[in-house]
């Protein structure tokens, strides 16, 4: 479009030029206009040339005269300042709430190895799928050595650090301090007449009242609601009438599978639960003793209410009513018999999980827990009998991590996750016991990998200071795999139960094998040899001790 080079306006026809507003105006007169005129003519200078007034210059119209562009370009200008800094605020916050979240900013932590209190939701997971949902491991801004030889220096500073010293065992009243409930519900003696551990309670309830009404794992669990809905069926049917009094039998488990997890515990549990004489709680896994004592249903739900030891006894109600069968048989009375059938609890997390003791005993030494959960188990019954699952501590963590982990499993990645580990563990004990860093929940949480599960020793050492050594039965996973007939021969014994018939045995040992590794973890083949090296290190000196409180090499697990 053409403009007029006096005022900067469009460059109409002469016939046209009335219609310039700025030339005229409203008193715009066209003999006095010097344009309209002729006159004023303005030359314009093109590459050191003089052109006349009548030259044009051909230009597109713009719309903001030349101080109103200059504003509309710095206006453009610092709206994209303006945005470009509310985006950067935007990712600096998201890094920041996330790298809080996930350990991933670049400042020094305040992780700290000792016994503090930590978001509860982060501690070991009510069961291994509930792990997994929450707790996604850290990829921590440390440098992931692959190299043996420089991670085989952070395993030797930790070997260094080993030492195995032998724990106080806590006084019956300090117990009785901690959990004065359960002592109050738990009589200090049982039937004689029946080999399990049961005794009578009375029940004050009516007929229409429900049991199982407050029973916290009916309420947060629907998958044993079908158990406890028959078990209010039969309720009254089972309540022993005496002197216009009702009672109910009460039991405990007379064994427990303690541990480990990825041993082969499930395997044990279904077979053994075969054996005519025996019987297990209503849940195979009801974690009371290490996590629904404390509250902990699910790690990522934080705490709820205690479960009462009531809640636990309510489990063993379908084995005591077989168990008060017997008891009331003619047998038992006028023979003078015993029930043989004992009852079974095969929760893997209480040989090792302590974790919820930071946040209820206050009273810590260095670090180190109080109290563990078999000092509880001990003093209510000093008889119980254990047993123990273990396989090669470097198997069982590979197939741990294919077990929790949710996305991305590789060896490589279980390789950065064992370095990870490894780098805090040995962080932990420099500055602080072997025992205090086993039972260290804030730790146990940021290894993302169960490093810890694997030191079997460590635990073991432990429970021998509450229970007798023949109270407990320690068996190997690959002894059990390559004869199991064997293995179970050696339970039935150790739980002294009453013979089986050809058949019966056959059932038992000629069963598939329970929870064994999926077909997708399978694909993923086996770790990098590097990383096994690694761990075979690692784990070493506490195969050995292991070995010698055992008296077994076999569980050095040189030859898996």
């Amino acid at each position: 479009m053409r403009h007029c080079i006096n005022c900067c306006i469009h460059l109409l026809p002469n016939d046209f030029h009335r219609h310039c507003f700025r030339c005229r105006g409203p008193d715009h007169n066209n003999q006095k206009c010097p344009v309209c005129r002729g006159e004023n003519k303005i030359p314009l200078y093109t590459d050191s040339k003089q052109m006349k007034w009548l030259a044009v210059l051909e230009v597109r119209t713009d719309h903001c005269e030349s101080w109103n562009g200059f504003f509309c370009l710095r206006k453009g200008k610092l709206c994209s300042l303006m945005f470009g800094l509310i985006i950067m605020t935007l990712v600096m916050v998201s890094y920041i709430l996330t790298g809080a979240k996930h350990g991933l900013l670049l400042i020094p932590s305040p992780f700290h190895y000792g016994a503090f209190a930590s978001n509860p939701s982060l501690m070991d997971n009510e069961s291994l799928s509930d792990m997994k949902d929450y707790y996604q491991p850290s990829k921590m801004n440390i440098s992931y050595v692959r190299d043996y030889p420089s991670i085989k220096l952070i395993i030797d500073t930790i070997t260094s650090k080993i030492e195995f010293i032998t724990r106080q065992r806590p006084d019956l009243e300090e117990l009785r301090k901690q959990e004065p409930h359960m002592f109050s519900v738990i009589p200090n003696k049982f039937l004689p007449n029946s080999k399990n551990p049961c005794w009578y309670e009375e029940y004050r309830g009516n007929t229409t009242a429900d049991p199982y009404a407050t029973n916290s794992y009916a309420l947060y669990s629907k998958r044993f609601r079908i158990i406890f809905d028959y078990l209010r069926k039969v309720f009254w049917n089972h309540l022993y009438h005496y002197k216009d009094k009702h009672y109910r039998l009460r039991c405990l488990p007379h064994f427990y599978i303690i541990g480990q997890p990825k041993c082969g515990t499930t395997d044990l549990y279904d077979r053994l639960r075969l054996h005519p004489d025996v019987r297990f709680s209503a849940i195979k896994e009801p974690h009371w003793w290490t996590r629904k004592r404390f509250g902990i249903i699910r790690l990522r739900d934080g705490f709820h209410d205690r479960y009462p030891v009531e809640d636990y006894l309510d489990l063993f109600d379908l084995a005591a009513h077989q168990i008060q069968s017997v008891l009331q048989s003619d047998a038992v009375k006028e023979q003078g018999k015993r029930s043989s059938i004992v009852i079974g609890e095969a929760s893997a997390s209480t040989m090792w999980d302590n974790n919820a003791w930071i946040f209820f005993y206050d009273n810590s030494t260095e670090g180190e827990p109080p109290f563990l959960i078999q000092d509880f188990i001990h003093a209510v019954q000093p008889n119980a009998k254990l047993i123990i699952m273990l396989r090669d501590p470097v198997e069982r963590l590979y197939s741990d991590y294919l077990y929790f982990a949710s996305a991305n499993k590789s060896a490589e990645d279980f390789h950065e996750k064992v370095a990870e580990s490894l780098q805090l563990f040995e962080g932990c004990v420099l500055d602080f016991s072997l025992r205090a860093c086993v039972y260290n929940n804030s730790l146990n949480n940021a290894m993302p990998v169960r490093l810890q599960v694997g030191l079997y020793v460590v635990y073991l050492l432990d429970w021998l200071t509450v229970f007798n050594k023949d109270q407990i039965l320690v068996l190997r996973l690959e002894d059990h795999a390559s004869n199991m007939r064997y293995t179970m021969h050696m339970v039935f014994q150790f739980l002294d139960l009453g013979p089986l018939s050809e058949k019966q045995e056959a059932l038992i040992t000629k069963s598939p094998a329970s929870n064994t590794r999926r077909p997708e973890d399978r694909s993923l083949g086996p770790m990098l040899p590097t990383t096994k090296a690694i761990l075979r290190d690692f784990y070493r000196p506490f195969n050995t001790k292991l070995a010698q409180v055992l008296f077994d090499d076999a569980f050095l697990w040189k030859r898996t």
